[in-house]
């Protein structure tokens, strides 16, 4: 367990292999329902692990999987973990017109409130596409009650990030909602993505941890981590039709990635994102 008495904020993003967006040029949507599902099983051992540890997090599910499996998104609740929206079909935002964004969230979002009974609080756009050429989401999100919004990436990418954006929590002043960030390091003036997906996978962990560390201690700042159920299953089918940077992105370190997130799960310590409106809303 980490020295630090710091507690950092641990995020999952719910989605099968075939939905990401590294795929989404090989895949239809069409074809969704056809295809092998994962999901289940993969989100399941990551509630195995989260339930021996005593553990929460937030889940933020896609609405298509939340309306085909509910009975997941309803164990997910049931288990005291906070259920966040990641839209519907996973499309990144900035492809999406405003109407047709807002529809998207909406039919998520109302689906996980139908299924938990609750409110849903939290958004995360697929592949964090809430960019300075999307920015207009954030006011439809308030539009559509949700208090706080995690899609910004305060780095560079080739499909995302806004490089100048803080690097912690921060008030949106505007929308009257919270945005917190997915963390990086300050490393020679840039903000090197170090708190998880395809960068924990890729990364040794001994950096990943110093990284982490550092924001704790050095910063004394939480930092917000995140992955995908995907992540942990070495052996989901093999897309072969995508391009070669795609597919390395997608399934480098598959084999040893569990084993790095629980030894991350033991040296530090996490919490939902916005654990006290998930409790506030049970009572």
């Amino acid at each position: 367990m980490s020295s630090t008495n710091i507690v950092n904020y641990l995020t999952i993003d719910v989605e099968d292999y075939y939905q990401v967006s590294a795929f989404e040029k090989v895949i239809d949507p069409n074809s969704w329902g056809t295809r092998e599902s994962r999901v289940v099983r993969n989100t399941q051992i990551i509630l195995d692990i989260l339930e021996r540890r005593n553990l929460k997090a937030t889940f933020f599910i896609v609405g298509w999987i939340a309306q085909r499996y509910p009975q997941l998104v309803g164990q997910i609740f049931g288990q005291g973990h906070e259920i966040g929206c990641h839209s519907y079909w996973h499309r990144q935002v900035h492809n999406l017109t405003p109407d047709a964004f807002k529809e998207d969230t909406r039919r998520a979002k109302s689906i996980l409130e139908d299924i938990t009974g609750s409110a849903v609080y939290g958004y995360r756009a697929p592949s964090y596409s809430i960019t300075n050429k999307s920015l207009w989401a954030l006011d439809i999100l308030a539009d559509l009650g949700f208090r706080y919004d995690s899609s910004i990436f305060p780095t560079y990418h080739d499909n995302y990030g806004i490089p100048d954006a803080p690097r912690f929590a921060y008030k949106l002043k505007e929308q009257g909602m919270m945005e917190y960030p997915i963390s990086t390091a300050r490393i020679m003036g840039r903000n090197l993505p170090i708190s998880g997906g395809g960068y924990f996978r890729l990364f040794p962990y001994a950096l990943t941890r110093t990284a982490l560390k550092q924001i704790n201690t050095k910063e004394k700042q939480s930092f917000i981590f995140y992955f995908h159920p995907w992540e942990i299953d070495p052996d989901q089918p093999r897309v072969r039709n995508a391009s070669p940077l795609s597919r390395f992105r997608h399934y480098v370190n598959l084999k040893t990635n569990r084993t790095k997130l629980e030894r991350l799960l033991e040296d530090f310590q996490f919490r939902p994102l916005v654990s006290e409106m998930a409790v506030e809303d049970r009572r």
